[in-house]
């Protein structure tokens, strides 16, 4: 509690704000599977509730799953979709999950521990401490030490979380002013289609369409004829269904049109880079020339140029050395 509400109390504050957007949804997901809802704070411990995030591991997501144990919970996560993004898609995963290790070692401590650290780690320290890998909540305590360093604090940091976040203005954080919950329709967007189309459609910033839908990293639906559920502002699917098709021409126009601006563009480039290219010949073809001046000698002119007697002959067909004033001589590069 020290910890959250002394040395890290602006972001607890940070993350009681965010909870907001997330705490009701899974707590619904929680009742709906009959698992106990201060398992909310995991995502708290593991996030504080940022469906971005990403710790250096390369975990990411609300709850933070390393992309193999993503995918075996079912999630998707390739060049275009990263499904750990998505925050109901990543906590039906994450309960799943937690579902799992829960009939595997029979207490949700056990379970969180698990979640932390691995259930190979947690089955052999139960085993080897109690002779069974299946206990009781007061089993965490006893086998806490043989745990590492984070999983030993982990389930406190989650008993903790779960004190303050059911009374803030207990524990010195006043009474925090919650984002509002997310509401959202879904809609399903062809494949290939920028969220800034979409966005059109339903009269939104593209920023808001891509807030809602952090798992499509390209900002793009991922190629194929299926298309991709996007979601879009709550009472805005009747407009997207109306808009679409006219936002996608216009956004087809757009495109062709910056197309036809980028080939003027490039072509205008191309052709002021063969001027350049002719004023910098015309410019060496100027500069590798010589008017002879009174009292110079074909010495004199080869040593101010750093060429050679020889050479300045060979370059301009002269036999003996003799030059005149006002004669041109070609300097050899």
């Amino acid at each position: 509690i020290d910890i959250f509400t002394e040395k890290q109390s602006d972001r607890m504050a940070l993350y009681l704000k965010r909870s907001g957007q997330y705490e009701g949804m899974i707590r619904e997901k929680l009742r709906a599977r009959g698992m106990p809802e201060d398992l909310v704070y995991l995502s708290m411990i593991e996030s504080g509730f940022n469906p971005t995030a990403r710790s250096s591991a390369s975990a990411v997501g609300l709850w933070q799953f390393m992309a193999g144990t993503a995918r075996d919970y079912g999630l998707r996560v390739d060049g275009y979709v990263d499904e750990r993004k998505d925050p109901e898609k990543s906590t039906d995963a994450a309960l799943r999950y937690l579902s799992d290790l829960h009939g595997q070692f029979g207490a949700w401590y056990l379970a969180a521990a698990a979640y932390n650290t691995g259930g190979g780690r947690v089955s052999r320290v139960m085993k080897e401490l109690t002779g069974s890998e299946k206990g009781e909540e007061a089993d965490f305590w006893r086998i806490r030490r043989r745990l590492p360093k984070e999983t030993r604090e982990y389930v406190p940091l989650m008993l903790a979380a779960a004190l303050i976040g059911k009374e803030p203005h207990k524990y010195g954080l006043g009474d925090v002013e919650r984002y509002l919950p997310l509401r959202t329709d879904s809609v399903q967007v062809p494949g290939g289609i920028d969220l800034g189309v979409v966005a059109k459609a339903v009269g939104v910033e593209e920023k808001d369409i891509r807030a809602l839908n952090p798992q499509l990293v390209r900002g793009i639906t991922p190629p194929g004829k299926k298309g991709y559920v996007v979601r879009v502002p709550e009472g805005r699917a009747t407009q997207f269904a109306a808009n679409f098709d006219g936002a996608r021409e216009q956004a087809r126009a757009e495109a062709r049109e910056a197309e036809a601006k980028a080939r003027v563009e490039r072509a205008e480039r191309t052709r002021l880079a063969q001027v350049r290219t002719r004023n910098s010949r015309s410019k060496v073809r100027l500069a590798a020339t010589h008017r002879v001046k009174r009292g110079e000698s074909l010495w004199t002119v080869a040593r101010r140029n750093g060429v050679s007697v020889a050479a300045l002959k060979r370059a301009n067909g002269l036999r003996g050395s003799h030059i005149k004033p006002g004669q041109t001589i070609r300097i050899p590069r």
